[in-house]
């Protein structure tokens, strides 16, 4: 057993066989120490549903900022780098799930907390507080774009419901944010299993899907009729500041694969959690495609003139048959994507906040007030994120240089450096070290670079 206050999953064999969880505490928080806290009949997890629930937790928000990292890096530097942080986050996860095995500790705040004592539990448990409510930001502010339109450079990019409809209050960024928060992210996000959203989370992938589908088609006709100008294939580097720049595109892909805050979850509800691994490979493989293929093709398809959110872009012309339906269906159907993701990153957003304002209490999903004070007040102050933050990329910025970092490689690599039980092997060692010095360089390169432009040229703000 180890130190930390935290305490496994208790299972027994129901009457028919199968698994039965003996713990309502967040299979992402530890319970109290020593402490029963009910039975919750529950059969268990299925693979394909586990991988829905972590492909959604990956593929959210950070494919629409994609595109625009190819702008900076080139196609050739920009798949590379998308690719081999792939690799990154499965070995990180990787580090994640063989200590957790060892410690016999079912959450990634237990395995802090076994490592770091009660400073690691509290500081995981913040970062994903910042990073999750920033990424849930993002969510509303693409959601808020696509449906009600918003101006970038100083060019208007129309609505759905404006296109549809034209310019009403019913329409506008607040209200049509509020009825999607009332009515669609509020009953959602009111699910006290993770599981339980494993047909929202396949119907999100596929619609992750359908965009993708629909970007190839049109980017291929116009590659055959000829109007798509040869991307660039390699950054300009023209200087040091334009050397730094490049830089600023790691938050944005660190973001784009944080999800370890969710791989405790999955892996408790599992109905064998020998799978995990499999799990977790299969949907960085499902994401990392999707991710290739959506930055490939969407700047293809938009070139220099690709936005930070390139579903902006389908506000445009195409100049093909039936391109206003198609525009629509695009930034429709990955809106409706966003707000299916949504629930899956509240969850745990709502549990370490619990964790950490109430580390003593009875478990959450057996208090209906804690419960529901906690989710409203995260929503309402999501909701007033997404109506003043500026962009998409202000955000990335801003939760990819600092909580997502530590979430995805800097705290896995330091368990991994910690090695309480001495199975870390010495390529292990070497990774984890790679892994802190490149993500501490890079962020503080790209937080200097921002700071630098923004000094420079002073801030956007979105009209």
């Amino acid at each position: 057993m180890t130190t930390g206050s935290f305490e496994p999953t208790r299972e027994k064999k129901s009457k028919k066989g199968k698994k039965a969880v003996l713990n309502e505490k967040s299979p992402l928080l530890p319970s109290k120490h020593g402490e029963e806290v009910g039975f919750d009949e529950f059969n268990g997890a299925s693979f394909s549903g586990a991988v829905f629930n972590l492909s959604t937790t990956i593929v959210g928000a950070g494919i629409m900022a994609l595109p625009a990292t190819m702008k900076v890096l080139g196609l050739v530097f920009g798949i590379l780098v998308i690719v081999f942080m792939a690799f990154l986050t499965e070995a990180s996860i990787e580090f994640m799930i063989r200590f957790s095995r060892t410690a016999k500790s079912t959450s990634y705040a237990g395995l802090m907390e076994n490592a770091f004592g009660k400073v690691g539990r509290m500081l995981i448990q913040i970062c994903v507080l910042v990073n999750n409510i920033g990424v849930l930001v993002v969510y509303m502010i693409i959601i808020g774009d696509v449906l009600s339109g918003t101006t970038a450079e100083g060019i208007h990019h129309a609505g759905v419901l404006e296109g549809w409809f034209g310019a009403h209050w019913w329409n506008g960024r607040f209200f049509v944010l509020l009825i999607t928060t009332v009515g669609i992210f509020a009953p959602l996000a009111s699910l006290k299993r993770i599981d339980s959203l494993r047909y929202t989370s396949a119907l999100s992938v596929a619609l992750a899907v359908v965009f993708l589908v629909i970007t190839i088609g049109i980017t291929l006709f116009k590659l055959i009729d000829g109007s798509v100008l040869m991307p660039r294939l390699f950054p300009e580097v023209s200087g040091l500041s334009s050397a730094l720049n490049l830089f600023t595109v790691v938050p944005v892909l660190v973001t784009a694969y944080i999800c370890h805050y969710n791989v405790h979850s999955i892996d408790n509800e599992l109905d064998d959690n020998t799978k995990i691994t499999g799990v977790v490979r299969a949907s960085l493989a499902l994401c990392s495609s999707v991710y290739v293929m959506t930055s490939l093709f969407g700047f293809l398809l938009f070139g220099d003139a690709t936005l930070d959110d390139v579903l902006a872009n389908f506000s445009t012309d195409l100049g093909i048959p039936f391109g206003s339906l198609l525009n629509d269906a695009v930034r429709v159907s990955y809106a409706a994507h966003l707000m299916l993701v949504f629930p899956i990153v509240f969850y745990p957003l709502r549990l370490n906040l619990d964790g950490l304002l109430f580390p003593s209490a009875r478990p959450l999903t057996s208090d209906n007030l804690r419960f529901a004070s906690l989710s409203f007040g995260l929503i309402g102050v999501v909701f007033l994120g997404a109506n003043f933050i500026p962009s998409i990329w202000d955000a990335f910025q801003f939760t990819g240089a600092t909580a997502a970092v530590c979430i995805g490689f800097i705290f896995p690599a330091a368990i991994t450096l910690r090695d309480r039980y001495g199975i870390a092997t010495k390529k292990d060692k070497v990774l984890s070290v790679f892994m802190i010095v490149l993500a501490v360089f890079s962020n503080v390169v790209a937080i200097y670079s921002d700071a630098y432009a923004l000094f420079k040229n002073g801030p956007s703000h979105r009209e």
